[in-house]
């Protein structure tokens, strides 16, 4: 084996380093916008529903968080199919835009108690708006990351999507675990959970430069090249053409997402309300459990080019059913700070592997120019129906007494993953026995 030293190879690694970064660091920006409202949960639930039961004002403030999936579909094809036709560039710059735009408004909105059901309408318009904006990130940062990748790393390169939004997480619960803890609860309900979308509006510049400095990818601008125009591909037409990955990604990332808004969103809010364990408290196992995964996604993604990605990816699913079947029931029979850790590490070692895995094998299955549009179809579909209103299905579970609702829901989902993944196996294994009798 040779290394080319050439100036242009020189130049092209450069380029391509300078882009990945921006596109991380732009991700995880992006994503800390999104991430601090699932943090702030159980405070913006008492500040925009209140009530003199706890559970339904949680139960209210996880329906407004859930009802901004909706619009994540939404957002993810219309972003998807801009970033297909036009570039990958110009459609992150925008997404950025819109969602600096919504998280700054949600820093400045009264509460009821200052304007009454006003309040809560003007959060959820915030919150469609965001969601609107987060569903064409995943498709089209994606897209970047795999795209520019050297032959043999795209599993490696895919799973830097997913460690960007652990970073994510880690800046969010940073931010909210030092508010929390060094201001009074008084202080933090009446202005201190403000300061974190209000941050997130100010970097909002610093995001879009990022995304302004990216190159588009040459795969595709040689896909586009050998083909007249992207939009000779209608979305109907893309959805039937590649109905079997759809519905495989769809699987996938139901085991990546719904996992993930337990753990994030529902579990905190509940061990804070429920269970006594202190918001700082729960905001540290949080800030653990993401920079266990922001290290651990990315090895995962790596041995993922060296082995079966489906096989990976199975046995992430396989782990992490397994994990929480243990721990879950361990949490709850004496919950406290330090049970509710161990909950969420032990999770968080087992999903690395499925995440790390998945992202890539989700959507390189797609041709170029619909990548974007089906990798945040997929993805979208499986955060609204399995991921964005999981708090709120779960919230209502307790409260009618399904306690051990959480741990049912994450072995399900698991269980739909392996399917999704068996069935892109099935699909590979299809193409290259074609590709055989072809080439005979």
């Amino acid at each position: 084996m040779t290394l080319d030293w050439s100036a242009d190879s020189i130049g092209e690694r450069k380029k391509a380093g300078r882009v990945i970064a921006a596109s991380v660091i732009g991700n995880a920006l992006e994503w800390f916008d999104f991430i601090v409202y699932a943090l702030l949960a159980g405070t913006i639930s008492k500040l925009f529903f209140p009530s003199d039961d706890p559970m339904t004002s949680i139960l209210l403030g996880f329906a407004t968080f859930g009802i901004a999936f909706v619009a994540r579909p939404i957002g993810g094809i219309v972003f998807g199919l801009y970033a297909d036709r036009h570039g990958r560039k110009k459609a992150l710059g925008l997404i950025f835009v819109m969602m600096a735009v919504a998280t700054g408004m949600v820093a400045f909105l009264p509460t009821y108690a200052a304007i009454g059901i006003a309040a809560p309408a003007l959060l959820l318009i915030c919150r469609m708006l965001q969601g609107f904006s987060a569903g064409g990130e995943f498709g089209s940062a994606t897209a970047v990351l795999i795209e520019f990748a050297p032959r043999g790393s795209k599993g490696f390169f895919g799973s830097l999507q997913m460690c960007s939004q652990a970073l994510a997480v880690v800046a969010a619960a940073v931010f909210v675990f030092l508010l929390s803890r060094n201001l009074s609860p008084a202080d933090f309900e009446s202005w201190g959970w403000r300061m974190p979308f209000l941050a997130g509006a100010i970097v909002g510049p610093i995001g879009f430069y990022f995304r302004t400095r990216l190159s588009e990818t040459p795969e595709f601008e040689r896909a586009v090249k050998a083909e007249a125009s992207a939009a000779s591909v209608p979305l109907p037409a893309m959805i039937k053409r590649h109905r079997v990955e759809l519905l495989a990604a769809i699987g996938l990332f139901a085991a990546v997402t719904g996992p993930n808004y337990v753990n994030t969103v529902y579990m905190p809010s509940i061990a804070i309300a429920r269970h006594g364990v202190a918001q700082s408290d729960a905001m540290l196992a949080v800030l653990a459990v993401a920079l266990v995964m922001a290290v651990l996604i990315p090895v995962f993604g790596w041995l993922a080019d060296k082995v079966s990605r489906v096989n990976l990816a199975i046995s992430g699913m396989a782990g992490t059913a397994v994990m929480y079947s243990v721990l879950f029931p361990f949490y709850m029979a004496a919950p406290s700070a330090t049970s509710f850790l161990w909950l969420q590490l032990g999770y968080a070692a087992a999903y690395a592997a499925l995440v790390g895995a998945s992202c890539t094998l989700a959507i390189e299955h797609f041709p170029v120019l619909a990548r974007a549009t089906g990798g945040a179809t997929g993805y979208n579909i499986a955060t609204m129906v399995f991921g964005g209103m999981c708090p709120f299905w779960l919230a209502l579970l307790d409260k009618a007494g399904g306690t051990y609702a959480p741990m049912i829901y994450i072995v399900v989902t698991m269980g739909i993953g392996i399917f999704g993944a068996v069935l892109l196996g099935r699909q590979s294994e299809g193409s290259a026995r074609r590709a055989q009798i072809g080439g005979g």
